[in-house]
């Protein structure tokens, strides 16, 4: 199995490295001693990321995150929420992506993907009852993050699962 996990974690690393050094780079006249420590913290969370410590890169840009808050610099940036941070992480793991995955994987992944943008965007169309809905955005969850994964097994099973929904609800072809 490739470490599509990996390669997400790499891309959400990547994305704070550059969103940080943008900010540090740019003249927003906030406290200097503040982004001097900040600037410090991340030239050795990216010197820790090169030697492959990932654990310490990741915690140095927490911290810097929480400095960043509690120095109340108004132009820093703020710590994505999860669904932002996990679509700035495929964004940049798209690019390594197909060194990690062979071609035909990536082809059924894209597959599925479609498949259930489609049947997802015909439920959504439909008036459901608060259950249906509940079961439509969990599944659809499900097999996002399977495809994240690059598991075409669990991604197809859940996909059948929110076909067999449009089927009771007739939107299914």
């Amino acid at each position: 199995m490739p470490d599509v996990y990996q390669a997400m974690l790499d891309g959400e690393l990547s994305k704070a490295f550059d969103v940080w050094s943008s900010y540090l780079d740019a003249r927003t006249g906030e406290d200097p001693q503040v982004r001097a420590r900040l600037r410090s913290w991340l030239e050795s969370a990216r010197a820790a990321a090169a030697e492959s410590d990932l654990v310490t890169a990741r915690a140095l840009v927490a911290d810097m995150y929480e400095e960043a808050r509690e120095a109340g610099l108004l132009w820093a940036p703020s710590s994505p929420r999860p669904c932002e941070a996990d679509g700035q992480a495929r964004d940049y793991a798209k690019d390594t992506l197909p060194q990690v995955l062979p071609q035909g994987l990536r082809d059924g992944l894209f597959h599925i993907a479609v498949s259930l943008s489609v049947t997802a965007r015909r439920l959504r169309a439909v008036c459901l009852d608060a259950a249906t809905r509940e079961d439509v955005l969990y599944v659809t969850a499900r097999a996002e993050m399977a495809l994240d994964l690059a598991h075409p097994t669990a991604a197809q099973r859940e996909l059948d699962r929110l076909k067999a929904i449009a089927r009771r609800w007739g939107t299914e072809p």
